[in-house]
């Protein structure tokens, strides 16, 4: 970023200049923002029925804002999650054994499932208020945002050059500076894209997580979530493309506001910078850059920071952790924890199934997951064979990419739901088959964590790299194959392995159809799960969400972690 004059920055005389008085706009809306976006949380529950969710367009801006409110809660809890939960098991290779295995069960337990455990618990932290369904809403939401994020931020951390490992170790860097100097910064700009990817997850699963019933227990938020789905209930064809429109308006609007100057501010941090390439900008990132209030503020951020660091490398080992014997007993100790919990967990599940269940319930549950899992494995080989090639084209051309990365993220927030007219007319009007023609709601949502992990990982191929294929005059087939292929690897993997677990999560809402008074359903363990989840059986949604998760846990063991391991060490920078 060119550096601008300190009258330019700064106004005559102290004034303030027309970039901070931009910048005290948008905090101004941002605050304005957070206030109507959050009214009406500590109300009473019962306020819920007494103002049930209409139609009219007028409270459709109103429905936007708590919804994104809620996504952004929910992003900044899957942030916090990343950090703690993914540096773990990157860093820790007893860890590692026990929190992968159970960050691939979480992303395939499907929202329903988390709901139909934890609605009850949540409502009893806030006992007659608002604010214990959106509690539960955004935990909701979060559960559709954190795995991706923590599986892109923990194969960064396991694929960091040698060289700047080596760089650390030379500057003597604690382990608190390594990683804030170091491995966030590195692992930044693929993060940043998997955050993208994940408000669009939130959105695509929006409607699940604001109107939902368990058994006896009905919640419906106000939110854009229940709109579609009341739109879908009442067959409302002009409220439906009402809710497309603001999605589409409101994506664009945090793009603008929040995505674009986090890529444009992230650019800095990229492993390698290639000569004489145009960085992404930002109108945005530019009015914070220049604005001399915000260069006061950062300054005390960044003093505050120094002082935390200084506490942090002030305190004895055996506080920080960093020394060998006080680390490994930490360790031992967590994982000891985490083992604990997850045999006391198995057990009550055995308990609680064991006295309602019988063999052919297993039996039957199983054979559902079977036919889930032959559309899951068909539908990333076509989304595979789709986006890489796509991916790597985009990746490798910024300009190209910042037109893309507002309409993929569009696309995958487009709630499957909203193809459910479509999908319901056609397949009643063609008398089609449901378990054929249901299946792409499947991927809808899911396959853009492919385009966008191979987006990440194009953009990052090293210019010399590229330099070097260009002088050695390589192209075609040979090209993919020792160049684009081998880089975008790592990054493919992490995006299959999430599109995998996300469209095993997507089956609940893609294997049941409704639009009105109108049903179609495939066979599948999605549909087996949201018919045990509509009657209130909760031993078959533990069973149905139990016997996901083993199916995923399997896949994954067998194929996607080797994938991970041989990518790590095959395709390693330097």
């Amino acid at each position: 970023m060119p550096q601008t004059t300190t009258a330019w920055s700064t106004g005559s005389r102290g004034a303030p200049s027309r970039f901070d008085l931009i910048a005290i706009l948008l905090v101004v809306g941002f605050l304005a923002f957070l206030g109507a976006a959050s009214r009406g949380v500590l109300a009473p529950i019962t306020t819920l029925d007494a103002s049930p969710v209409s139609l009219e367009p007028a409270f459709l801006p109103g429905y936007v804002a708590r919804t994104t409110l809620r996504m952004f809660a929910a992003l900044g809890l899957s942030l916090l999650f990343t950090f703690t939960y993914a540096t773990w098991a990157a860093k820790s290779p007893r860890a590692e054994r026990i929190l992968v295995p159970i960050l691939d069960i979480l992303q395939s337990v499907p929202i329903l499932g988390f709901i139909s455990v934890t609605i009850l618990f949540f409502l009893s932290l806030a006992p007659g208020r608002v604010l214990g369904a959106e509690f539960a809403a955004v935990f909701a939401i979060f559960t559709s945002q954190a795995w991706n994020m923590a599986f892109s931020f923990y194969q960064s951390l396991r694929t960091v050059p040698t060289e700047l490992t080596e760089a650390a170790r030379s500057f003597r860097l604690s382990g608190w500076a390594r990683f804030w100097r170091l491995e966030v910064p590195f692992a930044m700009p693929p993060l940043i894209w998997n955050m993208m990817m994940s408000m669009s997850g939130g959105w695509f699963f929006v409607v699940a997580s604001e109107a939902f019933s368990v058994g006896s227990t009905t919640v419906t938020l106000p939110g854009v979530g229940a709109y579609i789905a009341l739109a879908i209930a009442q067959k409302d064809l002009r409220a439906v493309a009402y809710a497309i429109a603001a999605m589409f308006a409101v994506i664009l609007l945090y793009d603008q506001l929040f995505f674009r100057p986090l890529v444009a501010w992230a650019d800095r941090f990229r492993f390698e910078q290639e000569v004489n390439a145009k960085p992404p900008t930002s109108w945005v990132f530019d009015v914070l850059s220049r604005s001399a209030w915000v260069a006061r503020f950062r300054r005390q951020l960044r003093r505050g920071w120094a002082n935390t660091a200084a506490i942090v490398k002030s305190a004895p080992k055996a506080i920080r952790f960093e020394s060998r014997e006080h680390t490994r007993r930490l360790d031992l100790l967590a994982t000891l924890f985490v083992l604990t919990v997850v045999i006391v967990s198995v057990w009550k599940t055995a308990v609680f199934l064991a006295p309602e269940l019988t063999w052919h319930d297993i039996g039957t549950t199983f054979g559902q997951g079977a036919i889930t899992m032959v559309r899951v494995f068909v539908l990333i080989l076509i989304a595979s064979l789709f986006w890489v090639p796509i991916g790597v084209y985009v990746g490798l051309r910024p300009e190209v990419a910042r037109v893309v990365q507002p309409v993929a993220q569009f696309m995958a927030a487009f709630p499957t739901n909203l193809l459910f007219p479509v999908a319901v007319m056609g397949i009643v009007t063609w008398k089609l088959n449901p378990n054929i023609w249901l299946s792409p709601l499947m991927i809808l949502g899911t396959q853009w964590y492919i385009l966008f992990n191979v987006i990440a990982g194009a953009s990052a191929i090293p210019g010399e790299m590229r330099a070097v294929g260009t002088n050695l005059r390589v192209r075609g087939w040979l090209w993919w194959k020792r160049i684009a292929l081998p880089a975008v690897f790592p990054y493919y993997v992490t995006g299959a392995l999430t599109a995998s677990g996300g469209s095993w999560n997507a089956s609940i809402a893609a294997e049941v159809a409704t639009w009105g008074e109108d049903h179609v359903k495939a066979s599948g363990l999605g549909a087996y799960i949201t018919d045990a989840t509509v009657a209130g059986d909760f031993h078959r949604i533990v069973l149905g969400v139990v016997t996901m998760s083993l199916y995923v846990l399997i896949i994954n063991r067998l194929l996607w972690r080797p994938l991970y391991y041989y990518a790590e060490r095959k395709f390693r920078l330097a």
